[in-house]
């Protein structure tokens, strides 16, 4: 992983964001010359991306609001953020 943890505060990359594409009803990360599809999953942890809230106050809002065991949500947060540090897609504020 990229240097991403818990006490990490990602942020989208310059030039990068999330956008939900009403048509297809699908969330697209849109990148500098370059896009990638968001599972429903990723979606849900990345419309929590805002520059402001830690990968572990991410983690805590999903497991409360899916009842899910933290520590799957913890692994599966921060796996995906790691990813997408390495990608140039987020990137960490603190």
């Amino acid at each position: 992983m990229t240097g991403m943890s818990e006490q990490t505060v990602p942020a989208f990359a310059r030039g990068t964001r999330l956008q939900h594409d009403r048509v297809r009803d699908q969330w697209i990360i849109q990148a500098p010359e370059r896009a990638f599809l968001a599972d429903p999953v990723a979606a849900e942890i990345l419309r929590r991306v805002d520059g402001h809230t830690s990968l572990g106050g991410i983690i805590d809002a999903l497991a409360e609001a899916f009842r899910a065991p933290r520590e799957v949500i913890a692994r599966d947060v921060l796996a995906m953020a790691g990813d997408l540090a390495g990608r140039q897609v987020l990137v960490s504020v603190t």
